[in-house]
C-alpha cells in the first residue's frame, strides 16, 4: 500500500511539472500570415510610439524574436523587420479594427 502511494505521487508530481513546463513553453514556429492591413494594425498596437519593437515586449506579439530581429540581431524589431517578420508567420495578435 505504502508503494503504491509513494508511486501514484511521483506520477502526480510529474505530471504536474510537465503540465506546467508544457504551458510556459512557446514553439517559436512560424504560424499565419497576417494581412498587410493586420500587420500594420499590430504594428501600431505592438509600438505606439512607431520607433521599433524591444525583446522586453515583443512576448505578446512576436512568436520566435530571433527570427524576427533580422540580420543584425540588435534586440530590437524595427517597422521594416516586423513587416518581414509578418510575412513569414512570425508575428501573432489581433487587432479589433473599425469599433469592433
Amino acid at each position: 500500500m505504502m508503494k503504491t502511494l509513494v508511486i501514484l505521487s511521483g506520477v502526480a508530481v510529474l505530471m504536474t511539472t510537465g503540465y506546467a513546463s508544457a504551458a510556459t513553453m512557446s514553439s517559436g514556429r512560424p504560424s499565419a500570415v497576417l494581412s498587410r492591413d493586420d500587420c500594420k494594425a499590430v504594428w501600431k498596437a505592438a509600438v505606439p510610439s512607431g520607433r521599433h519593437l524591444d525583446r522586453a515586449d515583443a512576448a505578446p506579439w512576436i512568436v520566435n524574436f530571433k527570427l524576427a530581429d533580422g540580420p543584425d540581431q540588435d534586440g530590437q524589431i524595427s517597422k521594416r523587420e516586423f513587416k518581414k517578420a509578418c510575412s513569414k508567420g512570425l508575428v501573432k495578435g489581433t487587432v479589433l479594427r473599425g469599433g469592433n
